[in-house]
């Protein structure tokens, strides 16, 4: 299940054009890009994407504002910053049927998007990928790629671009060892 959270900020309004055509400007294109995709259309991508994962039970996603996120963040990891994404995986006996849940953060995300050149809507699902993986007992901080090598397969079958574990790898390249000559 998709749920908006009720205190994240509304998409921009769409102009409207009083019934003539008019030529798309560019901020019109990214304020397109940038507004949030339908309940309908993530429900859809959440299904097939639980299913490419082989995860079994219900998963919710929550799609959150940076405070939220951050809050969240603090109080289950001890970590006092916003981030993109979140996972709960379920636990105990209360959790026969549910996998978990996911929190996305859209203000990061959407600036995500913006600097990878992403809509907004493939940029939460590529989170929504990353989360599933980490329901699914994945752990890129403490394997040795398996989570890595798994998100790059599923996103190839899911046709959605460069992942959350390749982008930080290409942004923090492991340092070159000195070869003597």
């Amino acid at each position: 299940m998709i749920v908006i959270d009720p205190e994240l900020e509304p998409a921009p309004a769409s102009r409207s054009s009083g019934g003539r055509k008019t030529v798309l400007r560019a901020q019109d294109a990214a304020e397109r890009n940038a507004a949030l995709p339908s309940t309908a259309v993530l429900s859809r991508f959440l299904k097939s994407a639980r299913t490419a994962v082989k995860l079994r039970g219900e998963v919710n996603v929550l799609l959150t504002s940076d405070a939220e996120i951050r809050r969240l963040n603090r109080t289950y990891r001890k970590k006092n910053k916003a981030t993109d994404v979140l996972s709960f995986p379920a636990e105990g006996p209360a959790a026969s049927g549910i996998a978990g849940d996911l929190a996305i953060s859209v203000p990061t995300a959407a600036a995500q998007a913006v600097r990878l050149g992403n809509s907004l809507s493939t940029e939460i699902k590529i989170l929504m990928l990353h989360g599933l993986l980490h329901l699914a007992g994945y752990d890129h901080e403490t394997d040795t790629g398996q989570m890595a090598r798994r998100e790059r397969l599923l996103r190839a079958k899911l046709r959605l671009p460069a992942g959350l574990i390749e982008r930080t790898a290409e942004a923090n390249p492991a340092p070159q060892k000195k070869v003597k000559a």
